[in-house]
């Protein structure tokens, strides 16, 4: 199943402000979302259980960004909540926040 990938203007604004290379970089591993957004099947993607109760994906690209996203499947939808750099995402959710 291909999914649809709808970006946050947050994650926008990020997307930028980084060099033309690390937008590059980050704008091809969210087209790979569309393919295969779930956990345990390609890259360091991981579940997180946040507190609000819903569950978030996360998925580093490279060693230096994270990217947030959540999966609609009834939608066939990923949107892309946030993009940060890993030390800003170990900061707001902790170095695991997994469950």
């Amino acid at each position: 199943m291909i999914y649809s990938l709808k970006i946050s203007r947050r994650a926008l604004k990020f997307l930028d402000s980084v060099p033309e290379k690390s937008n590059r970089i980050l704008r091809d591993r969210i087209k790979i979302l569309g393919n295969d957004p779930f956990p345990g099947r390609h890259g360091d993607k991981e579940r997180l259980h946040l507190p609000e109760g819903y569950i978030v994906y996360r998925l580093h690209v490279g060693r230096s960004f994270t990217l947030f996203y959540r999966i609609y499947e009834q939608h066939s939808c990923i949107r892309i909540l946030d993009i940060m750099t890993i030390e800003q995402a170990h900061k707001r959710y902790g170095k695991s926040g997994s469950g």
